[in-house]
């Protein structure tokens, strides 16, 4: 199974933004892969992911934290060498904003990162975790929470060609090692399943599809679905800011 390293070691990160943070979890594979990264600064809307984010990175003197709206930065053009979202472009009211704001950031010659899961062409047990978080989104957007469906492999990679950068990658990262029904597993899932059908209360409808998925967690089992890691570049010449 491929590493981090596999997929960012040819990377120089230096000075690197992560964009919709949260509590960091994307940072990790980044501090394995990326070769010499300086800096990292994980931006968030989130007072909740800024606690966690801290506690995760306390003994991290080079990685931050900073309270930012990705759709309108406050940081300089071209002040990053990596400009990187892992798993946010489905929670993003205006997609092409913050990308905007991405390119925008990133200096010429540097590298933007996209990890994004994928929902077409999914294996069975996969295609659990597809299901699962496309009835997570929609209960959260009972509460107005701004949570899409996951994007089709061709919408990703059409979304990203519309950022006018060199396309240096295009990786699909999955993984299929783990029992699909492994009890600790299936236990964990169900305390989500539980919390969210609480969450859907007044939406029977949702509530009964939360069942439906907690006998297929059981039956088919759950792997992670699929990703796809775009890896571009941002052109050297003085009009790609």
């Amino acid at each position: 199974m491929k590493t981090p390293k596999d997929y960012l070691g040819h990377i120089p990160g230096g000075r690197v933004l992560d964009v919709a943070t949260g509590s960091g979890g994307f940072i990790s594979f980044l501090l394995e892969g990326l070769a010499d990264p300086t800096e990292i600064v994980g931006i968030d809307t989130s007072e909740r992911a800024a606690a966690a984010f801290g506690q995760a990175f306390q003994e991290s003197p080079s990685v931050r934290f900073e309270k930012m709206d990705a759709g309108q930065m406050t940081f300089p053009d071209c002040s990053f060498d990596t400009v990187c979202i892992a798993n946010s472009l489905h929670h993003l009211p205006e997609v092409a904003r913050v990308l905007s704001e991405m390119k925008r950031v990133l200096r010429p010659g540097g590298t933007l990162l996209v990890l994004e899961m994928f929902r077409d062409g999914q294996a069975d047990t996969q295609l659990t975790h597809v299901l699962l978080h496309h009835w997570w989104a929609a209960v959260d957007r009972t509460q107005q929470v701004v949570h899409n469906e996951t994007y089709t492999r061709a919408e990703i990679t059409a979304i990203l060609a519309g950022l006018g950068l060199e396309e240096l990658g295009l990786h699909e990262l999955s993984d299929l090692d783990g029992a699909p029904r492994d009890p600790e597993a299936v236990r964990q899932l169900g305390e989500i399943i539980d919390r969210y059908i609480q969450r859907a209360e007044g939406h029977p409808e949702l509530q009964q599809e939360g069942e439906r998925l907690r006998l297929r967690v059981q039956e088919v089992g759950f792997h992670s679905a699929g990703s796809l890691l775009w890896i571009g570049k941002k052109p050297c010449s003085p009009m790609s800011s």
